[in-house]
């Protein structure tokens, strides 16, 4: 009898301490803390894929824009009128780019529909031989393709700022040929573009561009 009460005493005499640790608070402070830092990342993550998106579509701009000036001065040939190097007046034509007069034009992915094989409207000038329109036309759909092919909404313009109106050159020997390619900018709500007057000639307009001007 002795002993168990020698054993209760003790138990009785035991302190009990108090346990700490995380709250309840402390825990929605931190998942907070921690939603305000995802959001932030997932904002940047948002920002940078327009960023990379337009920077594609420059990147490729560019090359398409260096090819459409090779084409022409391998294309170009000596003016039967005055002196200096022409291109065939159908380099010069709207109706040779951007699958403008062929069926596949209205496509919401044009390098799928109309580059994948070549089109019934487009001469094949690879396994033939082809005089100067049918090579203009031809040109003209291959760097459509390229001109699409990160960007579907991307477009070609090549014109001239002809100094010769009377003969029957398009672009006279000596003028100044404009290579235009423009796309739509993508944007999110804390991006602004300063637009360039000459990538958006009408009112409205929310282009990028990259242009070259050259002489044959």
């Amino acid at each position: 009898m002795k002993a168990e009460k020698v054993i209760v005493e003790k138990v009785k005499g035991r302190r009990l301490h108090r346990q700490s640790g995380a709250g309840l608070i402390e825990i929605l402070i931190t998942l907070f803390i921690l939603a305000v830092g995802l959001l932030g990342v997932a904002a940047l993550q948002f920002t940078g894929s327009f960023a990379n998106k337009d920077a594609i579509s420059r990147t490729q701009a560019e090359m398409v824009a260096a090819q459409v000036a090779e084409r022409l001065r391998a294309a170009a040939r000596p003016a039967t009128v005055g002196d200096g190097m022409v291109a065939n007046n159908a380099y010069f034509s709207s109706n040779n780019y951007n699958f403008s007069t062929l069926s596949c034009a209205g496509s919401s992915n044009p390098y799928y529909g109309c580059c994948l094989t070549r089109p019934a409207g487009v001469p094949n000038c690879e396994g033939q031989s082809c005089n100067e329109a049918q090579m203009a036309a031809y040109d003209g759909w291959a760097l459509s393709c390229s001109a699409v092919q990160t960007n579907p909404q991307t477009k070609v313009s090549v014109s001239c700022a002809d100094n010769n109106t009377a003969d029957i050159y398009s672009c006279s020997a000596g003028s100044r040929v404009q290579v235009l390619l423009t796309w739509p900018v993508s944007s999110s709500g804390n991006q602004t573009y300063t637009l360039n007057s000459r990538c958006n000639p009408t009112t409205g307009d929310s282009n990028a561009c990259v242009f070259k001007d050259i002489t044959l």
